[in-house]
């Protein structure tokens, strides 16, 4: 029987990146995951394969309607969807494969199998091929990650009425797209399939689109992405999804309580994701769960066995990749002695539309809830000349702070690259900077980055020198 300090099950953003920093901190370190490949959803079906799916299909849309203003002359393209998925694919290949090497260079032994647990200190690994090996441990990190949800009444038949996972492998490009739910990933998908030429409409329940992020993104992402031709239906409550060969029937009910019925070739079920424990056998170990069916964890993210400790998707929180792997170092250096910390309230957001989303700290709702003083700056990325340069003019970025004090309590934005320029304003307010401080920092011109200088500017109440 094989004997280890740490046995991690799931090879997410979470679980690989805790099995390494174990391995690195000395620990004797396992890794347990049922699919042939590394990775978890985030490589396979998730982040990664989304994102090349993004940037491709925006390739295509640039070329159809923005190289002729560039002064390139392109004619008729077409897009292959095909081609699209074939290189998601040889991405995805590449990045679990990278993975792999990361485990072989950092001396973590890998089990391909489902991991469940034979008690708080055995874990179980069970192949293919029904043969099983028992493992012995001193902690166990569960990160299982979680799965596409979806509503009680549909039947996802993988074929037209779909989720996240089969709209990355589309054989044809959908004439129609429904999706079912205005958060990231159905927006995100939904751009996709608009870039290529759908009709896309999306039904959300809510009364905004990413109803999560700061209220002034929802409203400006919404406004873009109508002038991209994509559709909404908000406040619409679906009720009935059906199929009829090759056509998909949706029937909802829009805020004035009218029963509404959408047709199209494609539905994208995208309400969300639940946690994934199962086959982890918790009940033999002793772990409990909460009324939502995640892993209940305390403020050092170990369960209620004390051996046992859980990260990511499968417990409390946004599920986000980077929370997991912060979670997933936060643990091995807990277990090594050391005293890590995460500030949750710095986690970033992301939405990778083009414009790209987002947002970091309290919205502007959750502050005025809270009945905390503040100041609002805001600057609109038309005014930058990078922007004019680049053609990205939509967006803007808006700072905001306490009115006393001038700490910065949250950034949010929309505009080209916000998805890497986020992480300017995670640094700042890790260092509780001022709006001042940002607004007296020198940031490159030209640059989309200059937005963050001039909306700190328009906080502090001076005038932004470029509006």
């Amino acid at each position: 029987m094989s004997q280890f300090d740490l046995i991690v099950i799931g090879s997410g953003p979470g679980g690989y990146v805790a099995a390494i920093r174990a391995a690195q901190l000395g620990f004797k370190t396992a890794i347990i995951e049922k699919y042939p490949t590394m990775g978890g959803t985030c490589l396979n079906v998730g982040c990664i394969p989304s994102k090349a799916m993004l940037d491709s299909s925006e390739h295509f849309h640039n070329a159809v309607h923005n190289f002729e203003n560039h002064g390139i002359s392109v004619q008729s393209p077409t897009a292959d969807i095909a081609r699209m998925v074939e290189r998601k694919n040889e991405v995805v290949d590449q990045t679990t494969k990278g993975i792999q090497f990361l485990m072989d260079k950092n001396k973590v032994t890998v089990y391909q199998g489902v991991g469940s647990f034979e008690s708080a200190t055995q874990v179980k690994v069970t192949k293919d091929d029904g043969s099983s090996e028992i493992l012995d441990t001193k902690y166990v990190i569960i990160a299982t990650g979680s799965k596409p949800s979806s509503l009680p009444f549909i039947n996802i038949d993988k074929e037209r009425i779909i989720t996240s996972t089969e709209a990355l492998n589309l054989k044809e490009i959908p004439k129609k797209m429904l999706v079912i739910g205005g958060g990231v990933i159905g927006l995100e998908l939904g751009s996709v399939c608009l870039r290529l030429g759908s009709e896309v409409t999306v039904i959300e329940y809510m009364d905004k689109i990413i109803p999560g992020m700061d209220g002034a993104l929802s409203k400006e992402l919404q406004k873009v992405l109508r002038k991209q031709k994509m559709k909404f239906e908000l406040s619409t409550a679906v009720s009935a999804v059906e199929r009829n060969g090759d056509i998909v029937k949706v029937t909802a009910k829009n805020k004035k309580g009218e029963e509404v019925v959408f047709e199209a070739d494609y539905v994208l079920v995208s309400v969300g994701r639940k946690p994934y424990t199962e086959g982890l056998a918790l009940e033999k170990a002793g772990v409990d769960l909460d009324e939502r069916g995640r892993v209940k964890v305390n403020k050092h993210l170990q369960t209620n066995v004390s051996n046992i400790y859980a990260i990511g998707d499968v417990i409390q929180g946004a599920m986000l990749a980077h929370k997991a792997s912060e979670e997933g170092v936060l643990v091995a250096e807990q277990l090594a002695g050391q005293k890590p910390h995460i500030n949750y309230n710095l986690i970033p957001g992301v939405v990778y539309t083009w414009p790209e989303v987002a947002g970091v700290g309290q919205t502007e709702e959750q502050l005025k809830e809270a009945g905390r003083a503040i100041k609002v700056g805001n600057f609109p990325m038309r005014a930058l000349g990078r922007s004019r340069a680049s053609g990205d003019i939509d967006g803007f970025v808006k700072i905001i702070a306490d009115e006393k004090t001038d700490e910065v309590l949250g950034v949010h934005m929309i505009g080209a690259r916000a998805a890497d320029m986020i992480a300017a304003a995670v640094t700042a307010m890790e260092f509780r900077a001022s709006a001042e401080d940002i607004a007296r920092m020198s940031h490159a011109h030209p640059t989309f980055a200059e937005a963050i200088k001039e909306a700190a500017l328009d906080a502090t109440g001076k005038i932004a020198i470029h509006m």
